[in-house]
């Protein structure tokens, strides 16, 4: 017994070594299998149709509009209606009658009914030549460069991430078209659900065109050490198509007159379409050229930073200068043209003279450093994040 004892532990040594070896490679396969059904299905599987993803991303964004209405009407059918509070009334301005929606379509024969949309052709003129001289003055002038830089490279750039370069600009040759818009009265978000309580604009948009940004960069590993893997990346990204609805209304200062002051909002609804064309390069030696895994990430990425800012229920409000005649913003005219100084340099306006070099009457900007994208020709104070 004792000898039969000793022996099966020769006998049993190399089976043991055999199931070593199988399982060894066992694991090995399965680790190719899974790496090459990564690279199959994840990199190189074809992404679903442009129409899909399209009506997935709109019943996405219908969903979410609908539930915040839902949210929203709960808040308020719970929540007390607090009167606002009454203030000193003038003892020399006279008062007007109750000024009510109703009464303002009256006064302006304006039936949001029966009225017809507008072709909004003479907007599209204006529209056309704004965005011409835009893209002049970025012809002639870094500032957008400068400022795309600037936003890319923001402190809120991902760890990850590498220097971003902007290798690619292009402006687009064509001009949005708005038409079919009508007025329509819509409930306040802010105020009663029991009724109208302001006027909104509402407008078809569409572009078709080709925006370009193209920029590159390197992904970068920091771990368990800065720098480990550097893994070079280009992208290129085209606006190629966009329609939708746009919505504009003025939202009047609250009180009337009071610190809070009126801005006009903006949005557009759910039902848009944004159509990108995305090109892609990664590696340094061996590229892959439109992964489109790659191309899917970068168009959900803009969707929902387009969604996040401008798309109901969030809106965009720009704060509306006094519209009062003012003598400091009168232009035009004999008395107030340019004049010629004594070196016979022509100089600017009267009002602008002794100032500053760089404060004239086109551009009167103060350094506020890199927190937003400034681009040429936008209003004061307007910044995109």
């Amino acid at each position: 017994m004792s000898a039969v004892q000793h022996a099966n532990p020769t006998l049993q040594q190399p089976q043991s070594s055999l199931s070593f070896t199988q399982g060894f490679l066992l694991g090995q396969l399965s680790i190719v299998i899974l790496i090459g059904a990564f690279i199959k299905f994840f990199i190189f599987g074809d992404p679903p149709s442009a129409d899909t993803t399209a009506s997935l991303r709109a019943s996405a964004r219908r969903e979410r509009t609908l539930a915040h209405k839902r949210s929203l009407l709960t808040l308020q059918t719970q929540s007390p209606q607090h009167r606002p509070l009454r203030k000193k009334r003038s003892s020399v301005l006279r008062n007007p009658p109750p000024l009510t929606i109703g009464t303002i379509l009256s006064k302006t024969y304006y039936n949001v009914d029966s009225h017809q949309p507008e072709s909004l052709d003479w907007f599209n003129v204006l529209i056309a030549q704004t965005i011409a001289q835009f893209r002049d003055d970025a012809q002639h002038d870094d500032a957008i460069l400068a400022s795309l830089n600037s936003a890319l490279n923001s402190p809120r750039k991902p760890e990850f991430l590498d220097e971003i370069k902007v290798t690619e600009i292009s402006l687009g040759e064509d001009f949005p078209i708005f038409s079919n818009c009508r007025i329509i009265s819509v409930d306040d978000e802010l105020g009663t659900a029991g009724g109208p309580s302001r006027l909104q604009a509402r407008m078809d948009v569409d572009l078709s065109d080709s925006v370009t940004l193209g920029v590159e960069t390197k992904l970068v590993l920091n771990y368990p050490k800065p720098m480990v893997a550097v893994l070079p990346v280009a992208l290129a990204v085209s606006v190629v198509r966009f329609s939708g609805t746009l919505s504009i209304s003025f939202l009047p200062s609250s009180p009337p007159g009071g610190p809070s002051p009126t801005t006009l909002a903006f949005s557009f609804l759910d039902d848009y379409r944004l159509d990108l064309s995305i090109r892609s390069l990664v590696g340094s030696r061996s590229r892959l050229q439109d992964v489109p895994k790659v191309a899917q990430l970068v168009e959900a990425r803009l969707h929902a930073w387009f969604d996040e800012r401008c798309v109901e229920p969030r809106f965009q409000q720009i704060v509306l200068p006094s519209l009062w005649p003012r003598k400091k913003n009168t232009r035009g005219g004999e008395d107030e043209g340019p004049i010629e100084r004594e070196d016979g340099v022509v100089g600017p306006m009267t009002e602008d003279i002794g100032k500053p070099e760089g404060e004239g009457i086109r551009s009167r900007r103060k350094e506020t450093g890199h927190e937003g994208l400034r681009v040429p020709g936008a209003m004061p104070g307007m910044t995109v994040t």
